[in-house]
């Protein structure tokens, strides 16, 4: 169960819209490096942490990393998970994804790198390449939530997300999200005013909702997901540091 937990929650923490308007170039220079921190918990019991950063690189790129400590029960569960990414007037377009996982079970590793440009993915952990059709905007299973945080500061008042996202299989699959509302939730962090996403996958019955801030430039905030009416997991942000 700690495996599904972890996994679910680094899969899914974060939400991006597929369009991309001329507003980001400025949207972007706003976005500064910053450290987030999460608890994650089990029917309302702390099972761990997890920590969102993103870094600007000297070569003009950005680093976007999340990663999870789970212990719960006799079960314990670290995973890292790292993209870079390219900023060009505010779309973002990924170029390298790591993930590695640890701990009870199975380990796992991949790590790809993508020239989206010419169509190639290449798949650095079994030394192949891979021809892929990428479609506009394009993502990694990280570098969407960077993405997303540009087009909701873009334009706010968006209700329907979609997103094309290359799997570790080398796959392209859309992830839908819809607005669900506003809700000011009290966190670890403090009371904060929230707009809030709904995703639901029917034939897998499960439900993800996240809560993104505006006051925080819709940083992702708190996140809960059920399948088959069963809590997964819920995160809830403890505190948040940004360089200035």
């Amino acid at each position: 169960m700690v495996n599904k937990i972890a996994y679910t929650l680094t899969a899914c923490l974060v939400f991006i819209s597929a369009n991309v308007s001329a507003d980001h170039v400025e949207v972007t220079k706003q976005i500064k490096p910053f450290t987030a921190t999460y608890n994650v918990l089990r029917d309302s019991e702390p099972v761990g942490k997890g920590v969102r950063q993103l870094k600007y690189l000297e070569n003009g790129t950005a680093e976007y990393s999340y990663h999870t400590d789970i212990e719960w029960l006799i079960f314990s569960d670290k995973r890292a998970e790292t993209s870079v990414i390219e900023l060009t007037n505010g779309h973002v377009t990924p170029t390298h994804y790591l993930y590695k996982r640890e701990g009870t079970g199975k380990d796992k590793y991949y790590e790809w790198t993508y020239d989206v440009k010419n169509g190639v993915a290449t798949d650095l952990k079994k030394k192949r390449e891979k021809q892929i059709t990428f479609p506009p905007n394009i993502q990694d299973k990280l570098s969407y939530h960077f993405q997303h945080r540009l087009n909701l500061m873009a334009n706010p008042k968006q209700g329907h997300f979609v997103y094309p996202v290359v799997s570790t299989s080398g796959k392209v699959k859309n992830y839908v999200y819809q607005y669900d509302g506003e809700e000011e939730v009290m966190l670890p962090y403090g009371l904060v005013k929230t707009i809030r996403l709904k995703r639901e996958v029917v034939d897998k019955k499960r439900i993800t909702y996240a809560w993104f801030a505006p006051e925080l430039d819709y940083l992702m905030v708190k996140l809960y997901q059920t399948k088959g009416g069963v809590e997964q997991f819920e995160a809830q942000l403890t505190k948040v540091e940004i360089q200035e």
